[in-house]
């Protein structure tokens, strides 16, 4: 079957086979690769990405319950010439290791400023809950999304 949705703003189509999930479909089919494929069962957030305004783990969803949806991965969130503004702040305050859980945190933290642009630190806590990195011990993470207008400590 073919799955009709907009993914960063562009009408896309992907073929579907049975029972693959959205990150897959986004990874080998449309050849997005920003999001990760990790745990496979929702629990790092390395996949995370938006869809119809909702965070979710695309590797929980399944692509043909995409059909009709508008989904924004971290891809989508730049621009061709300049980086996001929470990207920007990922670097800038060295909130990027390895890079892996990365996108995941930043599609994240996108979504919560977009709902909350001042954000307290339990509420960035609880916002990136669902998301896990190994390498930045999370300081870093917490000040980048602070200075993009989070209260601090």
């Amino acid at each position: 079957m073919n799955v009709h949705f907009t993914v960063n703003g562009e009408e896309r189509e992907a073929a579907v086979q049975g029972p693959e999930s959205l990150l897959f479909v986004l990874r080998e089919r449309l050849g997005l690769l920003g999001a990760k494929d990790a745990c496979e069962q929702g629990e790092c957030g390395s996949c995370t990405v938006i869809v119809d305004g909702d965070l979710v783990c695309s590797c929980l969803v399944m692509a043909a319950d995409a059909e009709g949806t508008e989904v924004l991965t971290v891809e989508g969130l730049a621009t061709e010439d300049e980086l996001h503004p929470v990207q920007q702040a990922f670097v800038e305050h060295g909130a990027v290791q390895c890079g892996f859980c990365t996108p995941g945190f930043v599609v994240a933290t996108a979504h919560l400023l977009e709902h909350q642009p001042a954000p307290t630190e339990p509420e960035i806590r609880e916002a990136l809950s669902g998301n896990i990195c190994r390498c930045t011990g999370y300081g870093a993470l917490l000040r980048a999304v602070q200075s993009m207008g989070g209260a601090s400590p």
